[in-house]
Formats: structure tokens, sequence, C-alpha cells
């Protein structure tokens, strides 16, 4: 009887976990939907932009560059992303293993502004605690809040106080593979992508000039590439913790089919008992 009980007991425990594993996942791909189409529709602005100023550079516009610093050397900033909660696989992991690669080779120098609360506290247990906590963004995506970081970030790169903005996260392929990159943010290099080779600045006449208009779609770009990627993040994250709780959910299921066996085996086992007990007290 006691036994049967415990079984019973363990059959709830995993019903009750199966509903919350069942809950997050729709709740995570309800939350990948909406990143999703909000990436969606950023990525070909974003790309195009890019392409502009990318175009606009090679054509031999220049951007004013910073000042050299003689009496000491400038910093490097690394934006590390991941996630401010965890059950979502080895998402979070992934992330801190590639921010600890980047500051091995590095060195000690390096500004570390933490988006996400377990990038924050994974840094801090290795004794390289952030210069900056983000993960309130995180939370929240905004791109007025990612302006600000990227209009900060900008004004200590062009007095000279950083000398490079590095970027680590996980960029989103599809639902069940989530790779993560680590990118230069700035200094801004040309790259030509698809949208930039569409642009032959030789045919159009750039008013007031080349030179301004670059300068003047930096920060636009740089805005762009940075809020692109956080969303590349939360839209990884979700992904993951919809694969794990997906995966949770059918390990779960498989223990409660295990589990109504051996209780519905051990019922059957008690009431053949009683028959037989029965049976012999009849006889005699």
């Amino acid at each position: 009887m006691s036994s049967l009980r415990e079984v019973k007991d363990r059959i709830a425990s995993v019903r009750s976990t199966l509903k919350i594993t069942s809950a997050m996942k729709l709740v995570a791909s309800s939350k990948l939907r909406k990143v999703q189409r909000t990436v969606e529709s950023l990525r070909p602005y974003e790309e195009e932009l890019g392409g502009i100023l990318s175009s606009v550079l090679s054509a031999g516009a220049s951007i004013a560059a910073p000042p050299v610093q003689e009496d000491r050397k400038a910093r490097t900033v690394l934006l590390a992303f991941a996630g401010n909660s965890s059950m979502c696989g080895a998402f979070n992991a992934n992330a801190v293993r590639k921010v600890h690669e980047f500051l091995a080779n590095a060195g000690d120098d390096v500004e570390i502004w933490a988006f996400g609360r377990k990038m924050a506290d994974a840094l801090r247990k290795s004794g390289r605690p952030c210069a900056k906590d983000c993960s309130g963004i995180v939370a929240q995506p905004s791109f007025g809040a990612v302006a600000e970081l990227a209009r900060e970030l900008q004004e200590r790169y062009f007095s000279g106080e950083i000398s490079e903005v590095h970027l680590v996260y996980n960029h989103f392929v599809s639902t069940g593979h989530q790779k993560v990159v680590s990118e230069r943010w700035l200094p801004f290099e040309p790259e030509r992508s698809k949208a930039g080779q569409a642009h032959d600045t030789d045919l159009y006449i750039l008013e007031p000039g080349a030179g301004q208009l670059a300068e003047s779609l930096l920060p636009q770009v740089l805005n762009l590439r940075l809020y692109a990627a956080l969303l590349d993040s939360a839209a990884s994250e979700n992904a993951a913790r919809m694969i794990a709780m997906q995966a949770a959910t059918d390990n779960g299921e498989e223990l409660l089919a295990e589990l109504s066996l051996e209780y519905n085996k051990g019922r059957q086992y008690k009431i053949t008992s009683e028959i037989l007990d029965l049976a012999g007290a009849a006889q005699n």
C-alpha cells in the first residue's frame, strides 16, 4: 500500500511538472514569433543602410578618427549578451564560454558590459565583474535604450577613451540552431554585402558630401546593429527555451507512462492478492 501511494505521488508530481514545461514552451514560442517579426522588419533596413554606408566609405569617404592617447592605452569594451533566466539548454553556457575565450585572447584591459543576469553572475563568479549591467534591456528590448548605450560608446570611442567595441551573442540561425558569434562593432569596417553591392556611388551626386553623409549614417547603422544583436540574442534564447521545454515535456511523458504502468501493475497485484486471500478464507 505504501509503495502504491509513493508511485501515485510521483505521478501527480510529474503531471504538475508537465503543466509547467508545456506552459513555458508556449510562452517561449509566442515570444519567439514576436521577436522574429521585429527582426524580419528591421533586418532589410539595417542591411540596406549598412550597404549604403559601406559603399560611401569604399568610394573614398572618410570618418573622423579618434585622437591617439599617448599617455595611456585606450581600453577595449566587450558587450556580452546572454539571458536573465535559465531553463534554456546551453544558451547561457555557450555565450559565457565564448566570452571567456575572448577575454583569454584580449588580455586584462577589457571593460565588460553584461546584457543578461546570467552573464553578469557568471563573470562575477569568475572574478571578472562587469562595468555595466544592462540586464533590464534584455527583459524589455527597446531601441531607445539601445540608442542611448550606443551614443555613450561612440562618444567614448571618438574621444579616444576606448579603442574597440566587440559583441558576443547568440545568432539565431533557426529554431533548432543558434550559433555564438563574436564581431567588432567599432571601429566600423565597410562590408561588401548584397545590399552594399547594389549601390554604385558614381551614379549619384551626394549632398552635402560623401564625408558628411558617412558621418550622418554611421550612428544610425551602429544603433541598428546593436539593436539587431540584442533581438538576435532574444530570439535565440526563446528558441533554445522552447526546444528545452519540448525535450523536458517529452521526457516527462515517457516517465509518466512508466509510472502509470508500474502503478497499474501494483494495483493488479494487490487486487489479485486480496482475491486469493478471500478464496483461501472461503475454502477454510
